[in-house]
């Protein structure tokens, strides 16, 4: 092996072992969240439900909706208005209405 392929090896090496320490802090932090129903804005949304006409994040088409859903760092979401449960309106949602 010349040293052209073991300086190529070695920034392989070190790429890959990069890419597995994100990987497991991408992890980490999707353990960290919860989903939030109620408080994305229009188009803000990580995901949503069958009720909403739509299933992919980005797609909500008004603000607020209690059947989609942004990932919040866990413990938050009813400090922000939202609600843990699909469906019900949290207090964000509740003063949009009123």
């Amino acid at each position: 092996m010349n040293k052209d392929e073991m300086a190529r090896s070695a920034v392989a090496g070190l790429m890959t072992l990069g890419l597995l320490s994100a990987g497991s802090a991408l992890a980490q932090d999707k353990k960290d969240m919860e989903q939030c129903w109620g408080v994305a804005k229009a188009g803000q949304n990580d995901c949503g439900s069958n009720k909403t006409a739509h299933s992919c994040a980005g797609q909500s088409k008004k603000d607020h909706d209690p059947n989609d859903f942004k990932a919040v760092k866990t413990g938050t979401c009813t400090k922000m208005g939202g609600s843990l449960k699909q469906g019900e309106m949290g207090k964000m949602g509740m003063e949009k209405k009123s």
